[in-house]
């Protein structure tokens, strides 16, 4: 079976065009699950899956990241990795896509944790505004604080923060072919279907209801969000398999990046770490 994946939200669960990708779990906040039940659930993912990765977004309310970590912690288990994102909630929910998606592949949990960081940096999300007024308030600060704040206004918060009005500017796009997915509430979408997904030039549309968390990110309740990511799987696994692989020196998981996502020991520096691992596990020569 996939390694398991959760999230916090049934929201961040989008659907896939693909019926052999895995769904996601939703772990229930405290006052909708009594924790001995949380507890008991996680165990049994564990259990089925052997690895589990749970993905939230950074402004998740304290009691259900103290949830998460206390059943982390009485598990006394290291193959839980909780992984925390900065993007809106439907870049969020794009990237738990790719993150199910890449599951079914060869790659170990340790790799696939650590992706998520990878693969978002390659999100292009933000949100057609009825008015710049609330940007201030943002959970990710904005570099042009000169940009427009009355009038309707279009940002991009990752990868490169941007403001713009529409018709008087346009938003930085993905140089690689893309799908938008958009969801919107009580605001015309059709700058973001026409202006931008042209000049994005990307490969479809994908309508999505809107995220509940999604007015509280934002600020308002009227708004149109969009996500362009990558859609297919072979691109997704190319750049992920690219990255120099090594074995975590704790918990013998092979890894990514500077930091093992589920006992978060740091890299070895280069001048101790051994022979990198290629895709397959093996060792490379160096």
């Amino acid at each position: 079976m996939p390694m398991a994946i959760a999230v916090t939200d049934a929201d961040l669960v989008l659907p896939s065009p693909d019926s052999r990708v895995p769904g996601a779990h939703v772990l229930s906040p405290p006052q909708k699950q009594e924790f001995s039940d949380a507890l008991a659930e996680t165990g049994e993912l564990l259990e089925r899956h052997g690895h589990l990765l749970v993905v939230y977004p950074a402004s998740l309310p304290r009691a259900h990241l103290q949830r998460l970590h206390a059943v982390r912690a009485l598990l006394e288990t290291d193959r839980v990795a909780l992984l925390p994102s900065r993007l809106p909630p439907l870049g969020i929910a794009t990237l738990v896509r790719q993150l199910r998606q890449l599951s079914v592949c060869d790659f170990g949990p340790g790799v696939l944790g650590a992706s998520a960081r990878l693969l978002g940096h390659y999100i292009y999300c933000g949100a057609l505004l009825p008015s710049g007024r609330t940007l201030d308030r943002l959970p990710l600060p904005l570099p042009d604080t000169e940009g427009p704040r009355s009038g309707t206004c279009a940002v991009l918060v990752g990868p490169s923060p941007q403001c713009v009005r529409p018709g008087e500017g346009e938003l930085a796009g993905p140089q690689f072919a893309t799908v938008l997915t958009h969801a919107g509430a009580g605001f015309a979408d059709d700058w973001v279907t026409g202006t931008l997904a042209a000049d994005w030039r990307v490969g479809a549309l994908d309508p999505v209801p809107l995220p509940e968390e999604s007015r509280h990110w934002w600020g308002t309740g009227r708004l149109v969000e969009f996500a362009a990511a990558i859609p297919e799987i072979a691109p997704l696994y190319q750049m992920v398999s690219s990255v120099r692989q090594e074995l975590c020196h704790w918990c013998g998981l092979t890894m990514i990046g500077d930091r093992c996502v589920f006992c978060a020991a740091p890299a070895r520096p280069a001048e101790r770490r051994p022979r990198a691992l290629t895709s397959t596990g093996r060792r490379a020569l160096t």
